[in-house]
């Protein structure tokens, strides 16, 4: 084997899996390495290409279904990925798979066990996936992004590499430059309807002309939050998606947001201290694994989306914005233990496990 290897990189499904599979196949194009994309396919992988110029795979998958009848039709899929997976690897071999986690990775991870192909996986969450458990017995190397990983995996080969990050995301700004108290409210890429109720009621009610709100509803709310910010005259920007989130985060007071793994690592990236509202329908409930892993570092508080009433918020807002030195100290723990350039880190695992 030569020092330029054929990499192949499951990455396929969601944008959380996408963007950091993206980026670090980007630096080991920029090492010199044939590299491969492997997809689903899916309209949201779409967008995330442009600009790739490289073998893009497609291969059919879904995620886990339940129920006799769906759980045997996923089976089936899951084998026809397989095969599809082991006749393109016999026409065009890799060196090693990378594979970011979710239903995508199993038929790519599964055909290369079948050819001796070696396997890296990438977990994102403090708890892993029903994808990176079926496939770690057998992974050369797991890179992970949570310590608190390791309890659900012992005895396996645990690397911290951290979140490979979108290029744009890579290094922070100087920091927060504006003034006043800027609340960045997030409920991930679909938007999240509990937290725009809840915190676009709260903020409407404090009465305080200090407060600026940026938003992202995401297109069902947009309209409706847009208008009640207007009617009691708060300061508000309100965008149902933000392509450059770098300026959003620099000037962030606080944020409120749901605990996604990629979230998080931008988060720390950029120093931001958060509430963290998990999403209550994650596989696992690893979004609350991920916001206690923040908690645990002080660098987040956390809330239960059943817990969290208006009333509640606004008396926590209210905390917030009267104690700047607990903020300041929130933003301090953020970034300590940030892994940066996290892509660099998982290439060169990738790297090590091929020439091993």
């Amino acid at each position: 084997m030569g020092d330029k290897l054929n990499i192949a990189v499951a990455c396929g499904g969601t944008g959380g899996h996408i963007f950091p599979g993206l980026a670090t196949a980007r630096v080991l194009m920029e090492r010199g390495h044939n590299v491969s994309l492997w997809l689903t396919g899916k309209s949201v992988e779409d967008a995330a290409l442009k600009g790739w110029k490289g073998r893009v795979v497609t291969v059919p998958a879904e995620g886990f279904q339940f129920g006799a009848f769906r759980s045997v039709l996923t089976a089936l899929r899951m084998g026809g990925a397989v095969v599809h997976c082991w006749w393109n690897m016999r026409r065009h071999r890799p060196d090693i798979v990378l594979a970011m986690g979710s239903y995508a990775s199993i038929g790519p991870c599964l055909a290369a066990r079948l050819r001796g192909i070696p396997v890296v996986l990438h977990e994102a969450n403090a708890v892993p996936g029903k994808a990176v458990r079926l496939l770690s017995g057998k992974a050369r190397a797991i890179a992970i992004c949570f310590e608190e990983t390791r309890y659900h995996l012992k005895g396996l080969n645990l690397v911290p590499t951290g979140m490979p990050l979108r290029p744009e995301l890579r290094k922070p700004g100087i920091g927060r430059q504006k003034p006043g108290f800027r609340l960045l409210v997030m409920g991930g890429s679909g938007g999240a309807h509990a937290i725009n109720e809840i915190v676009s009621t709260a903020v409407c009610s404090l009465r305080d002309p200090a407060v600026h709100v940026t938003h992202l509803t995401g297109f069902q709310d947009a309209d409706i939050v847009r208008k009640r910010y207007q009617q009691a005259g708060v300061d508000a920007e309100v965008h149902t998606f933000v392509q450059n989130m770098a300026p959003l985060y620099q000037n962030a007071s606080l944020a409120v947001c749901r605990s996604g793994a990629s979230t998080c690592a931008e988060l720390g990236l950029f120093g931001v201290p958060a509430l963290l509202i998990p999403y209550p329908h994650a596989a696992g409930d690893h979004q609350t694994a991920n916001a206690r892993a923040l908690e645990k570092r002080g660098a987040a508080d956390v809330i239960q989306q059943a817990d969290m009433t208006d009333e509640w918020l606004k008396d926590y807002l209210t905390a917030q914005i009267e104690n700047s030195e607990r903020l300041e100290k929130m933003r301090r723990h953020a970034s300590r233990n940030l892994s940066l350039n996290a892509a660099g880190k998982l290439a060169e695992l990738v790297e090590q496990c091929a020439w091993k």
